[in-house]
């Protein structure tokens, strides 16, 4: 599928403009962890780019997100792997199943670690990504009441891909400042 394609097909169902930027956010980590581990970069883009697409329709429920994500997917012929993806970014949904493939982590990392990168920048007088320092970063990282909703132990994922956490928090960090005009930040 195209990228535009995606993107068209991500606006039909999610509706809140902050909830697509944190999609578009979680393709540009996407795309860079690709290109740090090998994957495919428009495969992972893709994954990043449609992985809560559901979201609205299930409303948050983490018993119900990403099956319905698996349906659409399915029915628009993307690829199985994207799909196996997105539905393990979400393992609550899917009956004790676990991440177990460099795909399914890099999603999951990626995907919760750009709550944080976020909520990092919103504290900021600028409000913008160019501010935020990655150290910044870990230091929130390691306040559990800051952006308490941001599960870390998601985020260290990344270790089990060979990232230590203050490589992956700079290359996230990086990836979204490559479209920071886009994220409004």
């Amino acid at each position: 599928m195209e990228r535009q394609k995606a993107l068209e097909l991500l606006k039909t169902h999610v509706k809140n403009e902050n909830l697509v930027k944190h999609c578009l956010a979680a393709e540009a980590v996407m795309r860079a962890l690709a290109a740090r581990l090998g994957g495919d970069p428009e495969l992972w883009g893709l994954a990043g780019l449609l992985h809560d697409i559901d979201v609205e329709l299930t409303a948050g429920d983490l018993a119900r997100h990403t099956l319905e994500a698996e349906r659409i997917l399915a029915a628009e012929g993307l690829p199985a792997e994207l799909i196996d993806a997105v539905k393990m970014h979400n393992e609550a949904a899917h009956g004790g199943r676990r991440r177990d493939q460099v795909f399914h982590r890099a999603l999951a990392a990626g995907e919760t670690v750009t709550g944080l990168i976020t909520a990092t920048a919103l504290v900021y007088p600028d409000k913008r990504l160019a501010s935020v320092k990655t150290s910044s970063v870990a230091k929130r990282m390691k306040d559990k009441r800051f952006a308490a909703s941001v599960d870390r132990a998601i985020i260290l994922e990344c270790e089990v891909l060979g990232l230590k956490t203050e490589e992956f928090l700079q290359l996230s960090l990086d990836a979204m400042r490559s479209i920071a005009p886009d994220l409004g930040l």
